[in-house]
């Protein structure tokens, strides 16, 4: 049977890991084994508890434990769960919450990229790309347009970042995902990949080029904002690719070229 605390203070110390803890304090480098993070929404924490995880807490308001969190409060048996006012969840989240449900969860063990990409056919590489917003729908694109699987250089924001998490609608419980090693890019091929760079460069492949459907393993190779990919990266990948633009666009953002990228060659026939 759950056990429900009422809270009325932003300041109690039950909502630290909610409201007062940093991304890189819930992750714990030094204490893996402890690190969090927070899922937003039922749908979130739904497909959280789908892959696994563990919930510690929730946070929702009052009219929700018989409305839009009964099923996630049964789910998630015995844990506390905290209610607060709408006033309170939006002075943590910094906006109104539509479903009110926050849960704090226990971060699942890391995988290795030989691990997600074991069964892998198409995946999506990125590289260096720190802005958690555009992690998060490249997520979305990979779940909705056919990847396997998502590895990401040491440098990329983490997926279970707040913000990666709530933009993915959840979806990086459902893509596999893991960090490269220091080989980098180059350790996708010795995976059996081979690799695409997604760059503006003259000499480039057409996206719908028959040779990139063709691999039976592709890796398909996304940059940082701005920058795009680096030179050394794009010197060691197999193909490279640059969308075609109009009307004076030289680029789109990572987010809308992986979707792009992901249509025309991700597992979606």
């Amino acid at each position: 049977m759950a056990r429900i605390f009422e809270i009325k203070d932003f300041s109690d110390p039950r909502l630290d890991a909610f409201a007062r803890l940093n991304e890189r304090q819930l992750l714990n480098r030094d204490k893996p084994e402890e690190g969090m993070f927070i899922a937003e929404s039922p749908k979130v924490i739904d497909r959280a508890l789908d892959a696994g995880c563990v919930p510690l807490t929730l946070l929702l308001e009052p009219d929700h434990i018989e409305g839009e969190a009964k099923g996630i409060i049964e789910r998630c048996k015995d844990i506390p769960v905290f209610t607060a006012p709408m006033n309170v969840l939006e002075q943590i989240t910094g906006y109104k919450l539509t479903r009110g449900v926050l849960c704090c969860m226990r971060r699942p063990p890391l995988r290795t990229a030989e691990e997600v990409c074991k069964n892998a056919t198409r995946i999506a590489v990125l590289e260096d790309v720190m802005n958690p917003t555009n992690v998060g729908a490249i997520f979305r694109c990979a779940a909705a347009l056919g990847m396997d699987a998502v590895v990401l250089t040491k440098a990329s924001s983490d997926p279970l970042y707040r913000r990666a998490i709530r933009v993915s609608m959840g979806t990086v419980f459902q893509v596999p995902w893991a960090f490269l090693g220091d080989e980098g890019v180059s350790q996708l091929n010795s995976l059996g990949f081979a690799t695409v760079a997604m760059a503006l460069e003259n000499d480039t492949l057409s996206i719908k080029d028959e040779r990139l459907k063709a691999e039976k393993k592709l890796a398909v190779v996304l940059g940082t904002e701005g920058e795009g990919i680096k030179r050394a990266t794009i010197a060691e990948c197999d193909y490279t690719v640059c969308i075609p633009m109009h009307n004076g666009v030289d680029s789109l953002n990572v987010a809308a070229a992986a979707a792009v990228a992901f249509f025309q060659l991700g597992n979606n026939e």
